[in-house]
């Protein structure tokens, strides 16, 4: 206890942590503020934490070390030193050339890995990384960290299955702080009061689709449908018939904003049948979505676009189309609102943050592109289209990952929910589309309070 004790108050000269009044990420404002990356500068220290975080886990079965990216990388690089278990590096992001791999390291298939943490509020980073180590095939059972800020990051592990050890709450922390003369009275009874009664982070709060400032015009359209028919729906006629089709056009109609097409799965496609589903789609007040995933340069997208047996851009009123070709492939798409795909809910998808990154960034600066298709928030330029989602199933055995209305409505602020097998494999499409409806409409109003 007291070689523990003699390490904070040494840790502590270094300004590990820091009394007064700070904004945390969350955008609580908080009475200390915790930041261990000092300690990589002082060596004799660094070694001392980590033979007391190699102690933590002295029981833990473990064949590699982690640390959580970026704090606690050094730590865990001289536990790997002081062990000799071999080290393995977690980026945040895919820098997009080299490897290219997000875990780096040698390893294999099955191995267990024990992951260090600096500081666990929330516990968010731990479980992202988590996430990141358990898709390269290796196993997570336990987690050493330094401080724990005792605001529900150890409870929410522990929930999922995971062993977590710390070295010191923040409670002892400040009473060891206090005792020794670090910290007056009045800033130990501030801080205690700030643990016992922690503030609710300020929600985000999402913008409604008429306050939106989208400048295309057919994105415009969109959401003037979607405030008359009170909908966020957009149903996915991934049907192989022109009769399949049109016969779900006429029973959905009513409760879309768009309705979104494979074209080219359409065993019985042509312009007949394109003119007879513009027809449906005036007299219901819907348009018509082609998800053609365009991926190609500038030159075959446009021939793909406008020529062919489809002829795509005579009658679509939105398309989609991947951005990995840069923004000057998206100009051939003109008189059509293009969706960008940023994201996809396939399990194991290879568009990670660094790819959705560069994705984001261009669709934001492009003209004629009007949302994008992701899992997450985006700005409020664009409209936010996801797909998968279903009210019924968790998912399927190809890797497709559902979403509920209420999950996308509240936790990525979508505008527009895509449902497909949901809507059209139902036995009354009909009234399955009224149902989701109304769910989905009630989730985005529940999700303005």
């Amino acid at each position: 206890m007291q070689q523990r004790e003699d390490f904070l108050l040494k840790a502590y000269e270094l300004g590990i942590i820091k009394f007064g009044n700070f904004t945390l990420k969350s955008g609580i404002e908080s009475p200390f503020y915790v930041d261990l990356r000092p300690l990589s500068s002082s060596p004799q220290l660094l070694k001392t934490l980590a033979n007391n975080l190699l102690e933590l886990a002295d029981d833990a079965p473990y064949d590699l070390i982690c640390g959580v990216p970026y704090a606690a990388l050094p730590m865990g690089t001289t536990m790997s030193l002081a062990s000799g278990t071999p080290l393995i590096i977690k980026r945040k992001e895919n820098k997009g050339y080299g490897t290219k791999r997000m875990v780096e390291g040698v390893y294999e298939d099955g191995q267990n890995c024990l992951l260090v943490e600096d500081v666990i509020t929330s516990g968010q980073s731990l479980l992202e990384t988590i996430d990141e180590i358990e898709r390269e095939g290796l196993n997570v059972t336990d987690c050493v960290v330094v401080l724990d800020r005792e605001q529900g990051g150890i409870e929410k592990l522990k929930k999922k299955g995971y062993t977590v050890k710390t070295l010191f709450t923040i409670n002892e922390v400040i009473e060891i702080l206090h005792r020794y003369h670090r910290l007056s009275d009045g800033e130990l009874s501030r801080v205690k009061n700030f643990l016992n009664n922690p503030p609710a982070p300020p929600e985000v709060k999402r913008v409604p689709l008429e306050q939106k400032q989208i400048q295309h015009p057919v994105g415009k359209r969109l959401v003037d449908i979607a405030l008359k028919k009170k909908s966020n729906l957009i149903a996915s006629a991934d049907v192989i018939t022109t009769a399949e089709l049109l016969k779900l056009a006429e029973e959905v109609g009513d409760h879309v904003v768009a309705l979104k097409l494979h074209t080219d799965i359409i065993k019985d496609f042509s312009m007949d049948f394109i003119e007879n589903l513009k027809k449906i789609a005036k007299e219901k007040d819907f348009l018509l979505f082609e998800d053609r995933k365009f991926a190609d340069i500038g030159n075959t997208q446009e021939l793909q676009y406008k020529e062919g047996i489809y002829k795509i851009g005579s009658w679509a009123d939105m398309i989609t189309s991947h951005v990995i070709a840069g923004e000057e492939s998206l100009k051939v798409f003109d008189n059509v609102g293009v969706v960008a795909i940023v994201e996809m809910s396939s399990k194991g998808t290879l568009t990670d943050d660094y790819y959705i990154g560069k994705a984001l960034n261009v669709a934001e600066s492009a003209p004629n592109v009007m949302g994008v298709v992701a899992q997450r928030k985006v700005s409020d330029d664009l409209l936010l289209f996801t797909p998968g989602v279903n009210i019924s199933t968790s998912g399927d055995n190809k890797g497709q990952q559902y979403n509920t209305p209420e999950r996308v409505m509240r936790g990525y602020h979508t505008d527009f929910m895509i449902v497909g097998r949901g809507i059209y494999q139902s036995a009354n499409p009909k009234e399955v589309a009224q149902e989701y409806q109304s769910l989905g409409w009630a989730a985005y109003e529940a999700s303005l309070s």
